[in-house]
Formats: structure tokens, C-alpha cells, sequence
């Protein structure tokens, strides 16, 4: 595990087996991101129990190195996450996928999602990813942090994804080349 701290919280890059000491924060984190509207590939209801299980499916990526997850945390536990996805195809292994990025509600505003990106766009340029993807819903807070960011939007689909009530809403697509 590495770690970088960013205005008193600690962003650390977990391995494998650290997801299970951080699964419950992760957890917790996810569940109340859903419950808030965050538009993150689940519906309701999602609890707590069906978070840590999804986070659970996500250690075998972890492991076999194609999948890249930080932890944000301090005295609170953990307050934020992202995961970068690297591409395995051998004409894509240079570029990337930023997915999962969350922020605890009692910690937004203060930067967090703006670290926890650029600790995944850092990594990503040291493991040779030249170029990241990423989509979100259109209109969110995390679509004007990505234009904010640097990140070019190239195109909205309508009706793309569900939120977690099920409405339909429009989708953000976004790249980064960080060469």
C-alpha cells in the first residue's frame, strides 16, 4: 500500500487483502452515495449488505492487478474512493478508466474528489496509461469536476443510465490524455 495525505486525509492505494480491512468503510461509503442519487451503476434498494458484497467481487481484479482502488480516510473512517480500471487488451493497455469515484457527503467540498482524481491520473501516467475514460451523469457535481479538471467531454447520450430511483438520465463521456 501507498499513501499520500491531502488536507488531513490520507489517500492510500489498497492491495488486494487490504480491501478486507477497508470493505466496511467502502461499504458505508457506496451505500449512502446510492441512497444520495449518486448515479454509480446501482439501484434501490442498496444497503450496506449488498455494498460490501459488491466491493467483495472486486478483489480478484485487485489481485491480478487490473484494477487499482484508493482509500481517502482519517479519524472518521473512510471518506472517499476511486479505482482506476487498466485496459488488458494488448491494443489498449495504454489507456485507463476512472470509475467509483465517491466522496463521504460530510467531507465534499473541501477537495477530496479533486485529490483522490489526481492521485488515480498520477498513477495511471507511472503505470504507462496515456489516456483515461470516464463517463457520469450529465449535470452532476462530479460532471462539473471533470470539466474543471481538464478532462474533455466528447458526448452526451440521452437515457443512458438509470439512476438508483430508475429515471432515466443523461450521460456525460469524457477523455484525458495525460501525455
Amino acid at each position: 500500500m501507498s499513501a499520500v495525505t491531502s488536507g488531513g486525509v490520507t489517500i492510500t492505494r489498497l492491495s488486494a487483502d487490504a480491501l478486507r480491512d477497508h470493505i466496511e468503510g467502502l461499504a458505508a461509503l457506496l451505500a449512502e452515495s446510492v441512497a444520495g442519487g449518486s448515479s454509480l451503476g446501482f439501484l434501490m434498494p442498496f444497503d450496506h449488505d449488498a455494498a460490501a458484497a459488491w466491493w467483495r467481487t472486486r478483489q480478484a481484479a485487485m489481485a491480478d492487478g487490473g484494477l487499482l482502488v484508493w482509500a481517502a480516510g482519517g479519524p472518521g473512517g473512510v471518506t472517499g474512493t476511486v479505482s482506476l480500471a487498466l485496459e488488458s487488451k494488448p491494443n489498449g493497455r495504454h489507456r485507463g478508466e476512472i470509475v467509483k469515484l465517491m466522496v463521504r457527503s460530510d467531507a465534499r467540498g473541501r477537495g477530496l474528489a479533486r485529490a483522490l482524481l489526481a492521485t488515480a491520473e498520477d498513477a495511471a501516467l507511472r503505470a504507462g496509461v496515456t489516456l483515461l475514460l470516464l463517463d457520469t451523469a450529465t449535470g452532476s457535481a462530479a460532471d462539473h469536476l471533470y470539466g474543471a479538471t481538464g478532462w474533455t467531454r466528447y458526448g452526451i447520450v440521452p437515457g443512458y443510465a438509470a439512476d438508483p430511483a430508475g429515471s432515466l438520465e443523461d450521460c456525460s463521456f469524457y477523455y484525458k490524455n495525460l501525455l
